[in-house]
């Protein structure tokens, strides 16, 4: 029995389907202890035609907060009091805040890379930044860089549709006074990605291309001379550890410090909603411990790709 429960205990949450298979609970109620904040986190399944009624009962409830997965993020965002300038611009939640009745949407997606980044030292501010791919993941990212300060962020992308949608949410942001510039281009423009990413700070992959199974051993870069030494190459796929993409960076040029696969999104992104809903920052170094035990002892890894990408 956890005698840290008690009568004024707040509850929180993950609200989507499936989320059995989510670790948002280990992570955040490890956060709690070691805080000794009075809270607890559990997951409760959701579909979309229950959104409404489930957000009624976070507000009944006095529930702290909920994050949000697969496949109730556009509809959450629908149902808030306010959203977050990010949330607003994307029209998708992954997290929400309830103070004192009001709910707060916030998508930490993109902020999870963002944050990434930075604790492998790498900041995204006046940075030229291109960026694969233009789903929810991608979205998400591309918001977030801009608003934090990136100088331009270039996306490529297969689908038409995904991608006039991405330019749509460019100039909207650009009308809200965003300075960041932003361009949107099909990935069949070969030459010129590469000459993009030639230039670029920063390359993003937020694409499937790599995941295993399904994209294994796939990459958009074909031309291997546009990597070079100062690059930040991130994917955001963590499965496997190192994609093609990766492997093709570090050998053409990229140094190792500068590769980073997305294992650490997924903790990061979670860092930026336990912040909102605590004030407090995630102990991450202590977390990323915790989890590596867990994983030693062949328990469930941090989260599924599912919490992570599309809407």
């Amino acid at each position: 029995m956890d005698t840290r429960i008690s009568g004024k205990t707040r509850l929180l949450g993950v609200i989507g389907k499936p989320v059995g298979h989510s670790g948002s609970p280990v992570m955040y109620n490890f956060c709690f202890d070691y805080y000794g904040l009075d809270g607890v986190y559990l997951a409760f399944e959701c579909d979309e035609s229950q959104v409404k009624d489930t957000i009624a009962a976070i507000r009944r409830l006095n529930m702290r907060g909920a994050n949000v997965t697969m496949p109730c993020k556009r509809e959450a965002a629908r149902n808030m009091d306010r959203l977050s300038p990010a949330a607003k611009f994307i029209g998708a939640v992954n997290t929400i805040v309830n103070d004192n009745g009001v709910l707060t949407g916030h998508i930490t997606d993109g902020m999870g890379v963002v944050l990434d980044l930075a604790d492998h030292g790498h900041s995204i501010k006046d940075k030229d930044i291109v960026l694969l791919g233009a789903g929810g993941a991608a979205m998400a990212i591309m918001v977030q860089c801009a608003l934090d300060g990136a100088k331009s962020v270039t996306v490529f992308n297969r689908g038409r549709e995904a991608l006039e949608k991405a330019r749509s949410v460019g100039e909207n942001m650009k009308a809200d006074g965003v300075a960041c510039r932003m361009e949107f281009f099909p990935v069949a423009e070969n030459a010129l990605m590469h000459d993009r990413i030639r230039t670029a700070d920063i390359l993003i992959n937020a694409t499937s291309a790599g995941m295993r199974p399904m994209a294994e051993g796939v990459s958009l870069i074909t031309d291997m001379t546009a990597f070079h030494e100062d690059l930040v190459v991130y994917d955001v796929i963590y499965n496997p550890p190192v994609t093609k993409l990766m492997q093709d960076a570090l050998d053409n040029g990229c140094r190792p410090e500068n590769v980073i696969g997305g294992k650490g999104m997924l903790l990061w992104q979670g860092a930026g909603a336990f912040k909102l809903y605590s004030g407090l920052d995630m102990p991450a170094q202590e977390l990323k411990a915790f989890l590596a035990r867990r994983e030693k002892e062949g328990t469930e890894p941090l989260m599924d790709i599912a919490e992570n990408v599309p809407y």
